[in-house]
């Protein structure tokens, strides 16, 4: 028990600049708190003493303002940062390394009892505040869930899933520089980027809209140069692509 507090510990001192010290983190951090009576909890929901393991839930829930079914099942070196709000549902399956922010629903859209009722983390996911995962599927291993982002679906291994519906943004590997990024630990699930799709998209269509104003304009010139005369119409704002592209960021 002791040799996996150590190691929650200094997971914590690795991936938080704010920690100081291990004393600091050791009682001062309630994500760590919740971890240590979570494993209390699920060691006796597993071994038929269920209100004892509820119990123990209930008492961490009170002093941390972190609920975690005794039923989940929770990896090794899982950071909840801040934690306030977190909630995590019975059938969850949280694997190691995964980070976890402040207001995080793992939750269930099933009333089936014994079904698998809620999400799986794979190894190394991060769910960014306030972001609400909702179903029995799985968050593939490296992905990212954008913060306040509601996600129905499963999200591939080194994926983004960001809005509300969650979209998800397909990891593009393009040599040794891009796969380092993409192992750097991600904040809140954001990536320095910016990969939210739509945005990408309304930034795709201002500069095609752009481009094909500028074709106009040379097919416009070349006409009259060959002495053929082209309708005026009338005069219409001007185009500035770099402005809706501001309005878009």
């Amino acid at each position: 028990m002791f040799s996996r507090i150590r190691e929650d510990i200094a997971n914590i001192m690795a991936r938080d600049p704010a920690a100081r010290t291990q004393w600091e983190v050791l009682t001062c951090y309630p994500g760590l708190h919740a971890i240590i009576l979570h494993r209390w909890a699920h060691h006796c929901w597993h071994n038929g003493f269920k209100w004892p393991g509820r119990f123990i839930s209930q008492v961490a829930r009170t002093f941390t303002g972190i609920e975690i079914h005794p039923g989940a099942t929770i990896g090794r070196r899982v950071f909840i940062d801040h934690g306030f709000g977190v909630v995590i549902g019975e059938t969850a399956e949280v694997g190691d390394d995964c980070t976890i922010y402040q207001g995080v629903t793992l939750g269930g859209t099933s009333l089936n009892k014994g079904a698998k009722r809620h999400p799986t983390l794979a190894r190394g996911a991060i769910i960014g505040a306030g972001a609400k995962v909702l179903g029995g599927f799985t968050v593939g291993e490296g992905a990212k869930v954008g913060s306040n982002a509601v996600v129905v679906k499963e999200v591939p291994p080194g994926a983004t899933a960001v809005g509300n519906p969650a979209r998800i943004v397909q990891k593009e590997s393009s040599g040794g520089k891009d796969e380092a990024a993409a192992r750097m630990f991600a904040a809140y699930g954001v990536t320095p980027n910016g990969d939210d799709p739509l945005s990408k998209a309304l930034h795709g269509l201002i500069d095609n809209a752009a481009a094909q104003e500028h074709q106009i304009e040379r097919i416009i010139a070349l006409l009259k140069k060959s002495g053929i005369a082209c309708e005026g119409l009338p005069e219409l704002e001007k185009f500035d692509p770099d402005q809706l592209n501001k309005l878009v960021e």
